[in-house]
């Protein structure tokens, strides 16, 4: 059985990637771990006597969290196999650790998180995760409670969109939803003579281009997903305006990041840091290498 890791740290945004993450546990037939980052202190033997009670008042909260997310997971999900753990260190790093030792097949993190050592997940935890994971992550920062019955994906072309694009299809068969798989263009270059840009070309010449290279990239897997209904959307523009707009009718948007090294920008490259603060609903990140 696979495992689902979800950070908790007790705030109302962290709960809602509790919720998701049952219910995609339910999906997936997989068990869900909560995860609560404390301070390493609190798990000192030697810790200094004068600060017991403060110790075990915040051992205490933090148990009650993860006990709070816990009951969250199964309201949400019935029958799911959910457990909770306390571990000493930064969010980020316990989550990544937990995911690596553990086997996991997800990690899902909420997206404005308030507490002191969990919390700011967009602002540092969610982006440090999302940079340096190995496994998909998805980032909830919004749930709405009317299902819109599609899954969204930006294709970006082979071979490091076809992670994402895995992803995509799987999710969709497990949901019964439709796909919707956009690319979105901003240049001819890749058509022009010589791999050069030309200074003057027909939008809907090389718009046709990039729908055929689309089908071809999505032909695999509609033989291999058939009862996935696909919808193509070919543009021309902005990707993080144009995914960003699309996502506000999909229940899930999932995208590609090519791993290429240990900085959180080089990792993620603009178009999916750009969605982890403008999508509309919950963000899965792929690892494409």
């Amino acid at each position: 059985m696979s495992t689902i890791i979800v950070g908790a740290d007790g705030s109302r945004d962290s709960l809602r990637a509790v919720e998701w993450a049952a219910e995609e546990a339910a999906l997936r037939k997989a068990s869900l771990r909560i995860v609560h980052a404390a301070a390493p202190w609190l798990h000192d033997r030697n810790v200094d006597p004068r600060l017991l009670a403060v110790r075990d008042w915040l051992l205490a909260g933090g148990r009650e969290v993860l006990d709070a997310a816990a009951g969250t997971a199964r309201a949400r999900a019935p029958g799911i196999d959910a457990g909770g753990e306390m571990v000493p260190g930064g969010a980020s790093r316990a989550l990544l650790e937990r995911s690596a030792s553990g086997g996991a097949s997800m990690i899902v993190l909420g997206g404005h998180g308030v507490g002191t050592v969990a919390g700011l997940l967009l602002g540092s935890t969610a982006l440090q995760v999302v940079a340096h994971t190995t496994v998909p992550a998805v980032v909830v920062r919004h749930l709405e409670p009317m299902r819109r019955q599609e899954i969204a994906v930006g294709v970006d072309g082979p071979p490091s969109g076809e992670p994402a694009l895995a992803f995509a299809f799987e999710e969709a068969a497990l949901r019964g939803a439709r796909l919707r798989a956009v690319h979105v263009w901003s240049d001819p270059g890749a058509i022009g003579p010589g791999g050069m840009t030309p200074l003057v070309y027909n939008p809907e010449v090389v718009n046709g281009e990039h729908a055929r290279r689309l089908d071809d990239e999505l032909e695999t897997w509609r033989w291999k997903y058939p009862e996935v209904e696909v919808v193509t959307e070919v543009v021309h523009g902005r990707p993080v305006r144009i995914l960003a707009g699309v996502s506000a009718r999909a229940d899930l948007l999932v995208v590609g990041t090519r791993g290429r090294g240990g900085f959180a920008g080089l990792v993620l490259g603009s178009v999916s840091h750009g969605l982890l603060h403008h999508a509309h609903c919950p963000l899965a990140v792929i690892p494409s290498g």
